[in-house]
């Protein structure tokens, strides 16, 4: 039985109440769309990866309008994204060839659905996948072009995903015994602090052996190196897409609240030692990190063979990567971790993929 007072905390989180006109605005194209210039993939970041370029290609046919503002707010996260996505898709193709079942991906908070749906769709059915977002337009979205019939959408927010509701809902019930891989991006810190009730709350729903990634904005003990970092981002990268009127407005309506309900690196580590035995961060912009924990140390290895260096310029990146975070005396993982090597297209090939 959930906490009564932590669900009416999260019912009265500024994701639902405060943020919740904006996200509406922002997602169904009426507002916060960039204005000097729409996101475009840097395919050489990622060494002109044909894996990267399939699923960049598949990707960028599903956004809907959130997208354009989401790739646009934060510096190489569009990058990251087409890095993460050619792992996911072998991890969980791998996943249905070793248990002869489709492997589930739940997607938490991802706007449209975007991640979901491309995955989904270069799974052919070998991969189930659920996004959840409170945001109706969203959901509009997703299903404008939904891509698949194994691409999920649940509108309303992640706290309402409790095991008598995939156990009840029609919908969900595929989803009832957990999930392969579990991708929270940046939505925690939109309902409060408490890291550890909120990783508690979906803990039970990652199969054993399987992945929790998270892309979070992360608080740092030095306030100015904090903004530092994000004024490099707005004056940097953000204003190659956003007029500076619109990224004051931003500011002026979201990102103070939001500032208040982050963690830094320490608050996060102690939040998920409480549940898994390794995690490591695997990708870092500004203040944004990507970090995957598990209590299997061959998934995480495995996981990131499958994964290209990050693809970001240096002067954004301020960690030195893969960063383990949480590890075993008796099994060390830091020893065993490797990117993988790209599989580089031919310069002609490479050239045309860019231009387009």
């Amino acid at each position: 039985m959930m906490d009564p007072d932590l669900l009416q905390r999260w019912r009265n989180a500024p994701r639902l109440n405060d943020f919740s006109a904006f996200f509406e605005r922002t997602a169904a194209g009426q507002g916060g769309a960039p204005d000097l210039g729409e996101p475009r993939l840097d395919l050489g970041l990622l060494d002109f990866d044909l894996e990267s370029a399939v699923f960049a290609d598949t990707h960028k046919r599903l956004w809907g309008p959130f997208d354009f503002h989401y790739f646009a707010s934060i510096p190489y996260r569009l990058e990251e994204e087409c890095r993460m996505g050619p792992a996911l898709v072998r991890t969980a193709l791998e996943t249905w060839a070793r248990h002869a079942r489709p492997a589930s991906i739940y997607t938490l908070g991802t706007g449209t659905g975007c991640l979901a749906r491309t995955v989904a769709l270069l799974g052919a059915g070998r991969i189930e996948a659920l996004c959840c977002s409170p945001t109706a337009a969203n959901r509009e979205a997703f299903l404008a072009n939904r891509a698949s019939d194994h691409a999920h959408f649940h509108l309303g927010p992640f706290f309402e995903l409790d095991a008598d509701r995939y156990a009840t809902d029609p919908d969900l019930r595929r989803f009832a015994g957990g999930f392969d891989i579990l991708f929270e991006d940046t939505t925690f810190q939109m309902y409060d602090r408490d890291r550890v009730r909120q990783i508690e709350f979906v803990y039970p729903r990652i199969r054993a052996g399987g992945l929790l990634i998270q892309v979070q904005k992360l608080a740092h003990l030095d306030a100015d190196e904090y903004q530092a970092r994000e004024r490099q981002k707005d004056d940097l990268f953000k204003s190659r897409y956003f007029s500076p009127v619109l990224i004051s407005d931003k500011k002026e309506e979201v990102l103070g609240t939001m500032t208040n309900m982050q963690v830094d690196k320490d608050a996060t580590v102690g939040a998920l030692k409480s549940f898994f035995r390794y995690s490591v961060a695997t990708w870092n912009s500004g203040n944004f990190y990507t970090i995957i924990s598990s209590n299997s140390r061959v998934a995480i290895i495995d996981f990131l063979s499958l994964l290209l260096k990050p693809a970001i310029p240096p002067a954004f990146s301020y960690a030195d990567l893969p960063a383990v975070w949480i590890d075993t005396v008796t099994d060390p993982i830091a020893p065993a971790l490797a990117w993988r090597r790209p599989n580089t297209m031919d310069g002609l090939a490479a050239d045309q993929r860019l231009a387009s």
